[in-house]
């Protein structure tokens, strides 16, 4: 039995994942930065892709963070400067009722992070009048949960 649902309702429910999508993100950039408060500098700053309208964008990636890494290690390794080199982390936000990433995300998610050096790939969920749970993608494509989000961002 299939059940129909109008077309005012569909436009409510549409309207409803859209704004939850966009408190997700919002929600996510919240709790990282209290996550690193303690250490302001260099601070992350935050691109958030959208699509048409503000909607939700194409692609695995939702947000990326990315500061100047002033560090000694980058200097030697990459035969650069201070500040020269930049920190990525590569993050995917699901909100409200979402559904938890494919395999094949994850396996686009390191392949993304590959390709731009990431430090790090993150899923934040985010469930109204609840924080943000934040899991880290690992080298064997799975999902594990971030208990302290300032050693992703330190």
């Amino acid at each position: 039995m299939r059940v129909s649902v109008s077309k005012t309702e569909y436009k409510r429910r549409f309207t409803k994942a859209a704004d939850t999508a966009k408190w997700a993100i919002t929600m996510a950039k919240v709790r990282i930065r209290q996550a690193v408060a303690q250490k302001p500098w260099p601070r992350w700053h935050f691109i958030e892709f959208r699509g048409k309208e503000g909607g939700e964008s194409r692609g695995v990636v939702d947000i990326v963070a990315i500061r100047k890494d002033h560090s000694e290690r980058a200097c030697r390794e990459l035969g650069t400067k201070r500040g020269d080199a930049l920190q990525i982390v590569l993050i995917q936000v699901k909100g409200g009722c979402a559904a938890k990433p494919t395999a094949e995300d994850a396996k686009r998610l390191q392949s993304v992070a590959r390709q731009h050096n990431a430090c790090a790939v993150l899923l934040g969920v985010w469930k109204p009048g609840k924080g943000v749970q934040f899991y880290y993608l690992d080298k064997r494509a799975e999902w594990a949960e971030v208990t302290d989000l300032a050693t992703i961002f330190c």
